[in-house]
């Protein structure tokens, strides 16, 4: 148990996190598997890898069912919740580039659940169809099926491919969009920012956030700039940039905890996407 354990805690947590969005869940998913499981006689499983999976899968395909309905009645938009790199004494697999971008997972959200474990195991952990269709119960070519429908759901075309995130290339983006917001430069802040560019707050209900998204570069830019004036006067906030998801993210932290972390979506050299996360409940991994 121990040897299996070490040897597929990462993986299970990589695949239970993906599908799911929160890390406490995964971890929770993660612990029960282990707990079922003791006491199996591993030498009647022919593949322990398979056999961990697939039970992880099923009890994210019975959470993912139950959360939808919480997730419609949630305060604002959801995120996920993000994970930071230095997040390694359990789960160091965890940052490694078979991660989903942030913004790759929230796309995941427009998926059903079988949808979701199907582009999970396929696009981010890179299983063989074969081994997918034994996982999720279904055949080989349903499975394609499903990526090309999982696809055309997020806007993705049909063989695209998923790149991973790339913490340096982000790490120069955050930075001018920093120094941007801090500069009050609105004609800065509009050239890094796609003409429909979307910011999406997620407060949870808890704290304050905007409680829908916000589009175009105008609206976001007098958006953040209106919010940044009204920290510059008595900005007690530290700041700092941070690996999350795989990628250069900005942190705030205030009266030593975590307040918001900030994400963003670059394509096509501008950015499309900002996330902001504030609920309190998501920062535990930070």
């Amino acid at each position: 148990m121990e040897a299996l354990y070490q040897t597929y805690r990462g993986l299970l947590f990589r695949l239970a996190y993906q599908m799911t969005g929160a890390a406490q869940d995964a971890e929770d998913i993660v612990q029960d598997v282990f707990l079922k499981v003791h006491g199996v006689d591993w030498e009647e499983i022919a593949d322990p890898k398979a056999y961990l999976c697939k039970m992880t899968t099923n009890r994210c395909l019975d959470l993912l069912k139950s959360a939808r309905k919480k997730r419609e009645l949630y305060t604002g938009p959801w995120l996920p919740e993000p994970v930071s790199a230095f997040y390694t004494d359990d789960y160091e697999a965890v940052i490694h580039k078979d991660l989903l971008s942030y913004g790759m997972l929230v796309l995941l959200e427009k998926l059903s659940p079988v949808e979701r474990a199907v582009f999970v195991l396929r696009e981010g952990l890179d299983f063989d169809y074969h081994e997918i269709a034994e996982l999720v119960g279904k055949s080989e070519a349903n499975c394609r099926k499903i990526i090309s429908r999982a696809k055309a759901k997020m806007g993705l075309l049909p063989k695209q491919p998923i790149a991973p995130p790339e913490t340096a290339d982000s790490r120069a983006w955050v930075t001018r969009f920093l120094y941007a917001l801090e500069q009050g430069n609105v004609d800065s802040l509009l050239a890094l920012l796609d003409k429909d560019a979307v910011l999406i707050s997620d407060g949870g209900g808890k704290v304050a956030a905007a409680l829908h998204p916000i589009v175009s570069a105008e609206r976001i830019a007098r958006f953040l700039l209106g919010v940044q004036r009204k920290y510059n006067a008595s900005d007690s906030r530290q700041k700092e940039l941070v690996t999350l998801n795989g990628q250069t993210a900005l942190v705030y932290h205030a009266e030593g905890k975590v307040d918001t972390a900030v994400l963003l979506d670059v394509k096509d050299g501008a950015i499309q996407r900002l996330y902001y996360v504030r609920n309190p409940d998501k920062m535990h991994y930070l």
